[in-house]
């Protein structure tokens, strides 16, 4: 008798760049639902022009997230969207969120 193997799942991930302006910060991270809004989870790196980003490999779906910016949470550095910001959603704590779509 035959050992059935299952076969390989097929990769469905999308490798997807996040991308945070904060030439001052002296730290930043990327929380969001993709890794349960844990604020040290994924580092990101600086680059020469003052940004800083964080590649990672996401299922498509929707997916909801904030950067940490020298330990302040927001949706972008210097950032006060008050609902008026077409990348962000309100959240339960009554401020923003901004939303990824990985297709």
């Amino acid at each position: 008798m035959s050992e059935q193997k299952t076969p390989p799942k097929a990769d469905t991930e999308r490798a997807t760049e996040f991308e945070c302006h904060a030439p001052e910060a002296q730290k930043v991270f990327l929380a969001g639902s993709f890794n349960e809004w844990n604020p040290e989870a994924t580092p990101m790196d600086k680059t020469n022009n003052g940004k800083w980003t964080a590649k990672l490999k996401l299922e498509p779906g929707h997916y909801e997230f904030k950067f940490v910016v020298d330990g302040d949470w927001c949706c972008e550095a210097n950032c006060h969207a008050s609902g008026e910001c077409p990348q962000c959603v309100p959240n339960d704590f009554g401020t923003m969120n901004r939303v990824c779509e990985v297709a």
